[in-house]
């Protein structure tokens, strides 16, 4: 394996890869060196580069993890993939839809993997709702709402993250993805038809609801993002879905998120505080003709580890073709539509994957 990026998503993969058997991290790649020197040295990886392209040229690699800003997750991919090696890329798979799309045409015509990071799947409290959804408690599912709201928690002043340009945009393509993920997981991927979207920059430019702890690349970016996000969408199996996030808000609001489902035979609500991974998940049913709530005792979930041991495990048993990362393309198609429905102000209609892959 290599690693190119140094940031949170960089060294929760070398973690990750350092627990698993028979996968051997050979390579890093970052542009800060003191970070570059410290990780290395920490994970003793023999092969440090400041330029990824060195990284990809080395011999012996079979696959690398992609950690970098938003900008770069096309270019750096591609040029993996291009070499003849998997890729795990950090989510979101790209800015926009033309560069995800351009990833998942490198990952197809060569015959590799192209996984995205979706960790917060990998929860406990997620794994024991999806298997009650399956099991199919909740009867049909037809309104659900996700969200992930900050009070404070603007990633950085200044940093790549509130540049639009190497971002894509803010915390709907930041957080908004992740809570996204999660609904269309536990729906059983239904298509989204329409979106109707708005998108509010209130504080960031006012310098206010920056979080003073984080520490991100880059330096001298305008304020170019948005702070808070809603969309509304509709869904081939006639549910909708109401999406929040936000980096700054005046609210109750820490770091929290979570799904709600409304069902016809119960109901679930996932409400998570400052990533707190116990007393989460809420059951709503009847028993006995009275209203019930169960509280499921729950696991933390492996988060980055299982990510990556699926990517590892899917690479070794060399069914490739049906990981070439059009999962991480759907949502960016659906983001892409949410910023273009609040762009313009007014309904996106997205088209339909069919099952030779044609739209309609």
């Amino acid at each position: 394996m290599g690693v190119i990026g140094l940031g949170f998503g960089g060294e929760s993969a070398l973690r990750a890869y350092k627990t698993l058997p028979d996968v051997e991290v050979i390579a890093l790649a970052g542009q800060e060196e003191d970070r570059l020197a410290q990780l290395g040295k920490s994970f003793e990886i023999p092969h440090l580069y400041r330029d990824y392209s060195e990284l990809l040229e080395h011999p012996d690699l079979d696959a690398v993890s992609v950690a970098v800003p938003n900008f770069l997750h096309a270019p750096v991919a591609i040029a993996a993939l291009e070499r003849g090696l998997h890729v795990l890329c950090e989510k979101p798979l790209a800015r926009n839809t033309e560069e995800a799309e351009a990833m998942v045409r490198a990952a197809t015509q060569a015959n590799r993997v192209l996984q995205v990071v979706f960790n917060h799947r990998e929860r406990g409290d997620i794994a024991v709702l999806k298997r009650y959804i399956d099991e199919g408690k909740l009867g049909k599912i037809y309104y659900a709402k996700a969200f992930w709201m900050r009070r404070r928690g603007i990633p950085g002043a200044g940093s790549w993250f509130v540049s639009k340009e190497k971002a894509g945009g803010g915390p709907l393509i930041d957080l908004g993805v992740h809570v996204l993920d999660l609904s269309l997981f536990l729906l059983n991927e239904p298509d989204v038809l329409t979106v109707s979207a708005s998108t509010y920059s209130e504080l960031g430019h006012r310098g206010l609801g920056f979080d003073a702890r984080a520490f991100k690349s880059g330096a001298g970016h305008a304020y170019e993002v948005e702070d808070l996000a809603s969309a509304f969408l509709r869904l081939s199996n006639g549910a909708t879905l109401l999406l929040e996030s936000s980096w700054a808000t005046h609210s109750s609001a820490e770091d929290d998120f979570g799904v709600i489902l409304y069902g016809t035979e119960g109901g679930a609500e996932i409400r998570v505080r400052n990533h707190a991974y116990q007393d989460t998940l809420r059951i709503y049913t009847d028993v006995a003709g009275v209203p019930a709530e169960v509280k499921p005792a729950v696991q933390r979930g492996e988060y980055h580890l299982a990510v990556v041991r699926s990517f590892v495990e899917t690479i070794a048993s060399g069914n490739w073709s049906l990981y070439n990362g059009s999962e991480g393309l759907k949502r960016t198609r659906i983001i892409d539509a949410c910023y273009a429905s609040a762009l313009q102000g007014r309904e996106v209609v997205l088209g339909i994957e069919t099952e030779k892959g044609q739209e309609l």
